[in-house]
């Protein structure tokens, strides 16, 4: 699959600890391979962002995103749950 980053990603993932920074481009090599593998956690989002997913890079942090085509994928943000609000 091919990964692309909204400008809202790019934002949020500049403010991040290097640690978590370091740990969302490792899930992302990863998930661009099978993004429904159980490690990701991948699960629909409700209400406004009925339209995204989400994936976990570690207990707190998720990448939301949405399916662009079969073969291509856009992050929208990354942060903790209050990416969801």
């Amino acid at each position: 699959m091919e990964i692309h980053l909204s400008s809202r990603f790019k934002k949020s993932f500049r403010k991040l600890d290097s640690r978590i920074q370091k740990k969302a481009i490792e899930k992302s090599f990863a998930f661009g391979e099978d993004p429904f593998l159980p490690y990701f956690d991948t699960h629909k989002l409700h209400g406004e962002k009925k339209e995204e997913w989400a994936f976990s890079v570690d207990y707190s942090y998720r990448i939301s995103f949405i399916f662009v085509d079969e073969a291509t994928i856009l992050f929208t943000d990354i942060g903790t749950h209050d990416i969801y609000k």
